[in-house]
């Protein structure tokens, strides 16, 4: 049991200790600066105007950052951004309202719901290109190689080569056949009109 005692005052020295450190720091530095911004901007100019070590500095602006979720825009009004949906949404004030929750949350439903159609059509048109490779995978297969038909006990042997006969050496004729004699006039007239001169008209 006085163990237990022992506990409970240990517990209860610690917490007032830790009071007494917020009291004094609360009094040391005026208030937290967010309390008195109404907005996220202002709140960090507050901050800003404080000199203050990098460390509380950064835990000031987080916590203005965590009182403030919109930010202003140029013009008036303010702008929440929802990083879930990486879109900004126009509200009202500082903070949304909860009609404006609502809203970002309806917008983020529709969000979810296109990206599963996205998914679902996706996956659809996947699948509808598996079974299209796969049916032409399968009539490549079945086309084979053309077939030759050839009779069964026929055999030709190749049939010789004819060789066009050169008719413009004289061969000697010396038999007196109607060939030869028809070439060796020929032979006779075309020499003669190859030596006769040439006249200019």
């Amino acid at each position: 049991m006085d163990r237990l005692g022992g506990i409970k005052t240990y517990l209860l020295t610690s917490i007032a200790l830790v009071l007494l450190a917020l009291v004094a720091l609360w009094l040391d530095t005026g208030g937290l600066p967010f309390q008195s911004a109404r907005d996220f901007e202002e709140c960090v100019e507050q901050v800003e105007a404080k000199a203050q070590p990098k460390t509380e500095r950064a835990v000031s602006l987080t916590d203005c950052n965590a009182r403030f979720a919109g930010r202003r825009k140029p013009g008036g009004g303010y702008t929440y951004y929802d990083f879930m949906q990486d879109r900004k949404f126009d509200i009202a004030g500082p903070n949304p309202t909860a009609e404006e929750r609502k809203q970002i949350d309806r917008a983020y439903m529709g969000f979810l719901d296109a990206q599963q159609r996205e998914a679902v059509s996706a996956e659809l048109a996947n699948r509808q290109n598996e079974r299209l490779r796969a049916s032409l995978e399968s009539a490549r297969q079945q086309v084979a190689a053309p077939i030759t038909l050839k009779p069964a006990n026929s055999f030709s042997p190749p049939l010789p080569v004819k060789r066009p006969i050169d008719r413009s050496k004289s061969t000697p004729c010396d038999d007196g056949s109607l060939s030869c004699s028809w070439a060796k006039l020929s032979a006779v007239v075309k020499n003669a009109f190859a030596s006769s001169p040439k006249t200019n008209p």
